[in-house]
Order: structure tokens, then C-alpha cells, then sequence
């Protein structure tokens, strides 16, 4: 399981989320506009929209908000302009972080993301340091009591799937980056339950830290996306099984 997966469970744990601080809307928000600038604004034919007009709604969005984003998106209403952009950087013990940013002022967005670096004893890197590593995938994460590993292995790959991870109390099944809708589709049709689905970013290979290192990577992951332009991390990080547990129980 990729570190980036157990901070996040550790982060759901501590109740340490964004909706709890206040920013899942600014973040939602934000990528429904730029998937319909991208894409369209036409949920069956943009999937990323799809994917970010149901994450508004399982966060209780108001109906207008997603429209007036949407509408924002694709020209019919005038809006703030938003541009991607990811940044790299090495953590504690080598490891590597990717930034995605979604900003309308890329200076701001450079300078906090490099002050939270700095503070921590991080560093940002030149573009393609390491995002060499690191994927894009889908994910859908499936609850444990749904079906045994073995069932649900056949069942991830007859619908397209290319592998099932377990985790403690989760199976993730990982897709092709473009196949995630058709996947995650037809497990629910199989009968899977179905706790989340996303487009993620995982690394080839992982770097273990224990302790206070660790401490201090999941230490700079939270600043990181404490910060309102940032709307994901991703590490290739992971933490040894006693370092979590200390963690997870905090």
C-alpha cells in the first residue's frame, strides 16, 4: 500500500479532513470549473466532471453551486480563470512529492507551497525530478465485508481491472487511469460495495520511514494540503507498521 493511502487513512482517523476545515467546497469547486473548461459540460461525455459534480454531492453542495461552477467552466458565466499545475519536491529521507496545484495566481501558489517546503526541511525540485515515478491511475476503493479477496480479485479483472490491493480494513482495486467509470461500473453491476472511487497518482516504488521521520513527511503532507490552492499530494513514502499505529492513535 502506497504511503500516500495510510496518510490518508490516518488522516480520516484523526478527523483531520477538509471538510472539517472548511475547504472541500473552494476545492470542488475548482475542479468542476476546470473539467468543464477541459472537457465540457456534459457529465456524460467529461468523466472527470462526473466524478467532481458527485463528489460536490456527497459533500452536500447545493444543485446551484455545481451549476453556476459548471456554466463558469465553459464560458456561459464569466469566472475566474484557473491553471493546473504540479510541483515537485523531495521530503524527509529522500522521498519523493508531487503537488497538484489548481490556482488563479500562480506567484501566490509557488510562494506558499516553497514556504511550506522550506519550514520543513524539505525542498522543491526541478520539474520531472521525480514525477517520473509516480502513475496515473483510477482507484476504487471496496469494502471488506463485501466479498471475499479471492471473488473479488475475478471479478476486478473480468471487468478490466489490472489488480487488487489489500489493505487493513479496504480492498483498492486499481484501473487504467481511463478506465476507472467502466470499472467501477461494473462492480457495482457484480454486486461490489463500493466505500469511493478516484483518480490517484501512485509511485512505482516506495521509500519506508519510521519515527520522527515519518512523523515530520506526514507532518509536511498535512501543511501541504492545508494550503487553498493545493488540491492534491501525492508521495512515494510508506511507514512502518509501528510508526502507524502510534500515529493512527493519536
Amino acid at each position: 500500500m502506497s504511503g500516500h493511502n495510510k496518510w490518508s487513512t490516518i488522516k480520516h482517523k484523526k478527523g483531520k479532513t477538509d471538510a472539517i476545515r472548511g475547504r472541500v467546497f473552494t476545492k470542488i469547486i475548482k475542479e468542476i470549473t476546470v473539467a468543464a473548461r477541459l472537457g465540457g459540460g456534459d457529465q456524460t461525455a467529461n468523466p472527470r466532471l462526473r466524478k467532481a459534480v458527485l463528489d460536490g454531492k456527497a459533500n452536500n453542495m447545493p444543485a446551484d453551486n455545481i451549476a453556476r461552477a459548471i456554466k463558469k467552466g465553459t464560458g456561459e458565466l464569466e469566472g475566474v480563470s484557473y491553471e493546473e499545475i504540479t510541483y515537485e519536491g523531495y521530503g524527509p529521507g529522500g522521498t519523493a512529492v508531487l503537488v497538484d496545484v489548481t490556482t488563479d495566481n500562480r506567484n501566490r501558489a509557488i510562494t506558499e507551497v516553497r514556504m511550506v517546503f522550506n519550514k520543513r526541511g524539505a525542498k522543491l525540485a526541478e520539474p520531472g525530478a521525480v514525477a517520473y515515478l509516480f502513475s496515473a491511475v483510477g482507484q476504487v476503493v471496496v469494502a471488506k465485508t463485501s466479498m471475499a479477496e479471492d471473488d473479488l480479485m475475478m471479478v476486478a479483472l473480468d471487468a478490466g481491472a489490472q489488480d487488487v490491493e489489500t489493505e487493513e480494513d479496504q480492498y483498492t482495486v486499481v484501473t487504467g487511469f481511463t478506465d476507472l467509470w467502466s470499472v467501477r461500473d461494473k462492480l457495482e453491476a457484480a454486486g461490489v460495495a463500493i466505500v469511493d472511487f478516484k483518480f490517484a497518482k501512485i509511485a512505482s516504488t516506495t521509500i519506508e520511514l519510521s519515527g520522527k521521520e515519518a512523523e515530520s513527511m506526514m507532518t509536511l503532507l498535512e501543511a501541504l494540503e492545508d494550503l487553498d490552492d493545493v488540491q492534491n499530494v501525492w508521495s512515494n513514502f510508506d511507514v512502518d507498521a509501528e510508526t502507524l499505529a502510534a500515529m493512527s492513535a493519536d
